[in-house]
């Protein structure tokens, strides 16, 4: 059974998500459960080059932006994942195209979810640029992808249009904000959700696919 979950790859909270998600999937609730991403941009008029981190704040939130703190609730989730986010050494803020169509270029199973787990790593906890192509192709090998293979791919235009039609049909179908958990019923469940919500949406789901048949 596949699950989607819409997500940006800069988004904390799609990062906690994830983390909440691998705890299910560790058990038997989460048996046969396949994830698949799906992309979304937070900020799609982000120039492709991205920002200065700086700028951006002071862009997106006014003159104190640059010195503008992580809210607490934030830091205290990710911290009960295990995931110490890492603002401090976030230099650029991505325009996240090319990270999608190498996530998508993947494709769903086990490497794309690792190599999720890898790009939010690289973002949150060692502040790399994201919007670097070595940068991606270097998540793309570690996830046994050829590096090659896969620069190649992100230097041309394979998959732009189709990534950018996957975050329009996610704007028309009502996402504003991610993660957004989509299971095979269409049942669409709105941001990180606790271990226990996401077992019982996806046992609904088992009932559901079984009374159909």
């Amino acid at each position: 059974m596949y699950i989607d979950i819409v997500s940006d790859l800069i988004c904390p909270w799609c990062f906690i998500g994830k983390r909440r998600l691998d705890s299910v999937l560790a058990t038997p609730a989460g048996a046969g459960v396949v994830p698949r991403w799906r992309p979304f941009q937070l900020y799609p008029r982000m120039p492709l080059e991205g920002m200065e981190r700086g700028a951006f704040m002071t862009a997106r939130f006014g003159e104190d932006g640059a010195t503008r703190g992580t809210p607490s609730a934030i830091l205290e989730e990710a911290k009960a994942v295990g995931i110490e986010l890492r603002y401090d050494l976030v230099k650029r803020v991505p325009n996240t195209l090319n990270g999608h169509r190498l996530v998508d270029w993947i494709g769903p199973g086990p490497a794309q979810h690792a190599l999720m787990d890898t790009l939010f790593r690289y973002y949150f906890l060692e502040g790399r640029d994201l919007g670097d192509l070595d940068t991606l192709a270097d998540a793309a090998a570690s996830v046994g992808a050829d590096r090659g293979d896969a620069l190649a791919m992100l230097r041309g235009d394979s998959g732009v249009g189709e990534v950018q039609a996957l975050v329009q049909d996610a704007y028309e179908s009502g996402v504003t904000g991610v993660p957004c958990f989509v299971l095979p019923t269409g049942y669409a469940i709105p941001g990180a959700q606790p271990p226990e919500v996401l077992v019982r949406v996806i046992e609904r789901a088992r009932e559901l696919e079984r009374a159909a048949g």
